[in-house]
């Protein structure tokens, strides 16, 4: 009885164990390029070392407004009372005692100045935490679109294989039967050896891919990718690039931290200006003689800004600053927009050569294979023909498959320009 449970038990347990592999392969990410980029969103170091930066960038605005903490000062005078007693130190006792508080006060705009910069390096912070993340996503999705089209060459590999494995089929009748020579069928298995060999390098490769894309969602390296979705779509139609170029103006973060530089750079310029006046000081001093307080004082202190040599470099630093952001926000802008024009020509390019493929080489060499075949089963054709049609329509459909790939890799970079899909 015992040992009916046993088997029954695991009868019942094989289709867990069978099913585990297939559940633990759905829950890992790696489907669709969305499931990468929410996992990556939150646990993405580098991303999240740039948020990190962000806010403590913007922490730094209210202190850059505000006043500097006053300051209080406890002068005792005359601690003997003109050699009366020894030395005290108790206020109600010596000649008498004199408290200052003092505050530190700029010149009228200056606080405003040092928060308005502030906050304008926190928004370039933000900037750049974006553009970060921009262009981690741009490496997921480059990677994704790597793994498809390993998945799908690999797919393809393996149909020509079986192709290659239904020739040699044919070539062993035919050897059989006296009508071919036995060299075919070696050349055959020849053919098949070598895309073995494809198909192992494709495998490694994708754990190689597996293993980057691992890493930019912060997984140990071997951890599970579930297998994309599908094939590639077929290459986009043309796009509108003016469009384009106005929207990477728009919302490109690189040029939009570059953007807030340049403001923080108009401040900083306003700031130095500032720097021609005072800054002041006031105190308020009440005096204590004995246990009470008989006197008031008031105090104002403001520093001459006699050094204006130092001051005009630091106005001149400043102007060469501010043009230094405006020269290197130009160079990026026009750099971005070069990248643009590159990539939508690439995929123009890409695209029309799919078409091409699809249309009139795939189809030459199918019907070439087809011909060859037919006359090598009736004997008009040897098998070299065949497996040249073979590597044909191989080929054919390879270049298809890198077509559509390189299409969809100059997409991401183009999504990476303007911070969002185009």
């Amino acid at each position: 009885m015992r040992g009916i449970t046993a088997a029954r038990i695991a009868a019942l347990s094989l289709p867990l164990v069978v099913m585990t592999p297939v559940l633990a392969q759905e829950a890992a990410p790696g489907r669709t390029v969305k499931s990468l980029l929410d996992f990556a969103r939150g646990d993405n170091p580098e991303f999240a070392a740039m948020r990190s930066e962000a806010d403590a960038s913007a922490e730094r605005v209210t202190p850059a407004g505000a006043l500097a903490d006053p300051k209080f000062r406890v002068e005792l005078r005359d601690i003997t009372r003109l050699g009366s007693q020894s030395p005290t130190l108790l206020p109600g006792q010596v000649g008498s005692t004199r408290y200052l508080l003092m505050q530190d006060v700029p010149w009228s705009g200056k606080r405003d100045l040092r928060r308005e910069i502030a906050a304008l390096e926190a928004e370039g912070a933000k900037g750049r935490a974006a553009g970060t993340w921009v262009e981690v996503a741009a490496k997921i999705k480059a990677a994704q679109v790597r793994r498809q089209t390993l998945y799908d060459a690999e797919r393809l590999v393996q149909e020509i294989l079986d192709l290659t494995a239904r020739l040699e089929q044919i070539a062993q009748a035919r050897y059989a039967g006296g009508l071919a020579a036995q060299q075919d069928v070696i050349r055959a298995q020849i053919e098949q050896t070598g895309m073995r060999g494809e198909l192992v390098a494709l495998q490694g490769e994708k754990r190689q891919v597996d293993a980057r894309l691992n890493a930019l969602l912060a997984r140990p390296a071997s951890a599970p990718l579930a297998e994309p979705d599908g094939p590639f779509p077929p290459p986009p139609d043309p796009f509108d690039q003016m469009a384009l170029a106005e929207r990477l103006r728009a919302a490109n973060p690189s040029l939009f931290a570059e953007e807030s530089r340049i403001k923080a750079a108009e401040k900083g310029r306003d700031l130095a200006y500032r720097n021609r006046y005072p800054d002041f000081t006031f105190g308020l001093s009440p005096i204590q003689s004995g246990g009470s307080v008989k006197e008031w004082e008031l105090m104002v202190e403001l520093n001459i800004p006699l050094q204006q040599d130092s001051r005009r470099a630091q106005e001149r630093e400043s102007g060469a600053m501010l043009a230094a952001a405006r020269s290197r926000r130009e160079a990026l802008a026009n750099q971005l927009l070069a990248d643009l024009a590159e990539n939508l020509a690439a995929i123009e390019a890409a695209r029309r050569s799919e078409s091409l493929i699809a249309n009139s080489l795939l189809p030459q060499a199918e019907s070439m294979f087809r011909a060859a075949l037919a006359g090598y089963e009736t004997g008009k054709a040897d098998f070299s023909s065949v497996l040249d049609a073979q590597r044909h329509i191989r080929q054919a459909r390879q270049s298809r498959l890198q077509a559509r790939s390189e299409a969809q890799m100059r997409l991401t970079e183009i999504e990476r320009l303007v911070g969002e899909a185009p």
